[in-house]
């Protein structure tokens, strides 16, 4: 196989850190396992993030993710554990990441956890008619 999953997260250089604009990167292919049954769950994760210095760069991203496919993990605490590496990797101004998982015990979990650089304010947005 070409590619294995790993827990690097790669970044480069932002080409225009002066400038506050948005990422966004959908991942519809999350996968992990319950926890308490073993049986595999199934998430599209949206990123939206202000880079500062950093982006994430996006095959290393990719196999980050992949790694998940055979790990137990809660909802909760798989999209805060990525965000957080996701914060570390890149030190974004600000970062969102949504999990919306597919149905579990008739219910369908939507998780979205938030980073805030301290001091960062986002500008203010621009009403066009």
């Amino acid at each position: 196989m070409p590619s294995k999953p790993g827990r690097d997260l790669e970044a480069f250089a932002n080409p225009a850190p002066a400038r506050d604009y948005t990422i966004h990167i959908r991942m519809p292919e999350f996968t992990c396992l319950c926890p308490r049954t073993g049986q595999p769950d199934f998430a599209v994760m949206d990123l939206h993030y202000v880079p500062d210095r950093l982006c994430v760069e996006l095959k290393s991203l990719k196999l980050y993710i992949w790694s998940f496919r055979d790990e137990g993990a809660y909802h909760e605490a798989v999209t805060n554990r990525i965000l957080d590496d996701i914060v570390r990797a890149c030190a974004p101004r600000y970062a969102r990441l949504t999990a919306a998982f597919n149905v579990r015990g008739g219910t369908y979990p939507t998780i979205v956890a938030e980073y805030r650089k301290p001091g960062w304010q986002p500008p203010e947005p621009v009403a066009l008619p």
